[in-house]
């Protein structure tokens, strides 16, 4: 391939520039452009479990207080729905994707196989539109209620309050900083986070239940107050599963559950093609943190509900996205509540650690193979800067509130969710499992309504979400635009015959004819021959024809494989795959010249037809004006004339 010299970068580039995500180099990246996978031995399932549990447990720090806000009374039988649907819904939907996708791609990759061309990548463009909203709200909602647990802590409020956007910003910030510096995910600090973290609400929930228990009048009243408020268990069921929806915060974590798959270990034999116990051991960190999620679920909303007065919840009020700290420090004094804060505070930073983990993991996956983001995509430190700067756009519209971003974070939360249902549904019907199929479409139809209800509701949710899509999706195009003339091909590679061919023609004069294939008799390379010694006057047949077949035009990079042929006993042809024309063409005449030292030519006819029409052609469907932009992707890739490969259009 043709290589560039190029003055040496300066040094706040190339720091900018270095590595990749850490996350990627996990597996993350893929391309010619992506790092080596480095050896991995993996982590027992139950420390990776935590890595999950720092996003997916820390939304008990807000989940009890946005479940009063929206249910009141019915705070505890809501939440009950809410983990039926878990371990009835998303735990087995999530089963099934770590089975279909073992290496952490996730549903959006297992829906990405199911389509193909530009459809494919406009609804991949879409889902991640979704997940960008996910993670970075996970990002500035996770930073919101940590700065309300450190303002509402009684020694702290009077110094900070009204600060809260200010702390939300530099937690962003910071979280930012530390990704700038270089971050590699840390299990042994994720299990030290999760396990302090469920220790003391295990405290703050006997404590909770030991009130609960002591003081009986406070279950009757809450009884009596049920009874009068909804009349009898069918009404309470009924509006119960209408505010759901609300309630959606509690199904988070699943996806990155998935996504932290090539960090469990799983058993020694596992092979890339068939990891049989990460699978069984991924299944294992899913069922078992959605299990002691539920419990810490219905358990502080019962104890929040009971024990906190209604109007405390409400914006402003000292429990509005502490509720579980409120508890502790109203029974367990000042300095287990500061204890509990602090603990609060970390997981909850963390978990937007683990979020800007996934987001960097989650775009360069896709994004770069195709052809829709920048080359400094790659890198973590400009990308680690995007999205710090969403994130304060983000904070500052939502002024860091816990309540207001809750809509958002539960938009991106289901609409991933729904996508992963409605692939196993489609993986069940494809592998003839009936049953299955039926039980996954009844699951994808629940979380569709609860997707369009939350929309209803909440309409910020899918109003940021379609912000996200709108800029992916146009920065993308500009990127893929911008980069068009790249020569797009990671690597060529001959056989035999095409590479006696080479050998053949650089003792003399290396003379390619570019033909798009028609019947590929012998009267249609008899007649190119003809035309192409007439309009460019050279004697004699001596040429290779080269014939590229384009196969998928959306894709962006891909390797390059020749294959030589002899047609009607004397007609060479070389044929080629690619997703476009222009770009594989001056792929291999750069391949042609470095292997043989010697300049080859290549004839075009002109294509008939509107410049535009066909630059559009070429850029979806790979195919258009060649000569012209193989000539541009040679200058591209080759700036010195004197070793440019010569193009020639008649």
């Amino acid at each position: 391939m043709a290589t560039t010299e190029h003055p040496p970068p300066s040094r706040l580039r190339s720091w900018m520039l270095e590595g990749l995500s850490d996350m990627g180099k996990s597996g993350g990246h893929v391309g010619p452009h992506a790092e080596p996978e480095p050896p991995h031995r993996g982590q027992p399932w139950y420390r990776v479990m935590c890595l999950t549990g720092v996003d997916y447990f820390s939304t008990l720090g807000y989940q009890p207080g946005i479940a009063a806000l929206a249910a009141g009374l019915l705070s505890p039988v809501a939440t009950i729905v809410l983990v039926l649907v878990t371990l009835v819904g998303a735990l087995p939907v999530y089963r099934r994707v770590a089975e279909e996708s073992p290496h952490g791609e996730g549903s959006i990759a297992m829906l990405e196989r199911l389509l193909s061309f530009w459809q494919g990548k406009l609804f991949v463009l879409t889902l991640l539109g979704f997940a960008a909203t996910d993670f970075l709200i996970t990002i500035t909602l996770s930073a919101a209620d940590a700065s309300t647990h450190l303002v509402e802590n009684p020694h702290l409020t009077g110094t900070l309050h009204n600060q809260q956007m200010l702390i939300t910003l530099v937690l962003v910030a910071l979280l930012g900083a530390v990704f700038l510096k270089g971050f590699l995910e840390a299990v042994g600090v994720a299990v030290a986070l999760v396990g302090v973290y469920l220790g003391l609400n295990v405290v703050v929930v006997v404590v909770g239940l030991w009130h609960v228990v002591t003081a009986g009048h406070v279950v009757a009243d809450w009884s009596s107050a049920l009874t009068a408020e909804h009349g009898n268990v069918f009404a309470m069921v009924g509006v119960a599963l209408l505010v759901f929806p609300k309630l959606a915060l509690g199904l988070s974590g699943f996806e990155t559950g998935v996504a932290v798959m090539p960090h469990v270990k799983g058993d020694p034999g596992d092979t890339a093609e068939r990891p049989t116990g990460r699978i069984r051991d991924t299944k294992k960190l899913l069922t078992t943190a959605a299990l002691i999620m539920s419990v810490f679920l219905i358990a502080t909303s019962f104890i929040t509900t009971l024990l906190i007065p209604a109007k405390d919840f409400e914006s402003g009020g000292p429990a509005n996205g502490r509720a579980l700290a409120y508890l502790a420090h109203q029974y367990l004094g000042g300095a287990f509540g500061t204890v509990y804060d602090v603990s609060t505070i970390a997981i909850l930073w963390f978990a937007g650690a683990s979020a800007m983990a996934g987001l960097l993991n989650l775009m360069p996956r896709y994004l770069p193979r195709y052809g829709m983001a920048p080359h400094w995509a790659r890198a973590v430190r400009p990308m680690v800067i995007v999205f710090t700067l969403i994130g304060f756009l983000v904070t500052w519209i939502f002024d860091a509130s816990v309540d207001a971003q809750g809509g958002a974070y539960a938009t991106g939360v289901l609409v991933l969710i729904s996508s992963a249902a409605i692939a196993v549904t489609i993986a069940a019907r494809k592998a003839g499992q009936r049953g299955w199929t039926i039980g996954f479409a009844v699951i994808s139809a629940v979380f569709l309504y609860v997707t369009v209800a939350n929309v209803i509701e909440r309409p910020d949710g899918v109003k940021i979400g379609a912000c996200f899509i709108a800029g992916i999706i146009l920065v993308s195009l500009l990127s893929r635009l911008a980069r068009a003339f790249e020569l797009r091909v990671t690597s060529v590679r001959l056989d035999d015959m095409a590479e006696r061919f080479i050998r053949d023609i650089a003792s003399r004069k290396i003379r390619f004819i570019a033909n798009e294939p028609d019947s590929r008799d012998k009267a249609e390379y008899r007649e190119k021959v003809e035309q192409i010694r007439a309009d460019n006057d050279i004697p004699g047949e001596d040429f290779v024809f080269v014939e590229v077949t384009v196969l998928d035009p959306s894709e962006f990079e891909a390797s390059l494989t020749v294959r030589g042929e002899v047609l009607h006993g004397r007609y060479r042809v070389l044929t080629l795959e690619s997703s476009s024309i222009p770009n594989a063409l001056a792929a291999l005449l750069l391949h042609v010249r470095d292997t043989t030292g010697c300049i080859p030519h290549i004839y075009f006819e002109w294509t008939e037809g509107s410049p535009f029409h066909n630059f559009l052609r070429f850029f979806l469907f790979g195919q258009g004006e060649v000569a012209p932009v193989t000539r541009e992707v040679l200058r591209e890739a080759e700036p010195d004339r004197a070793r440019r490969p010569r193009v020639h259009t008649g």
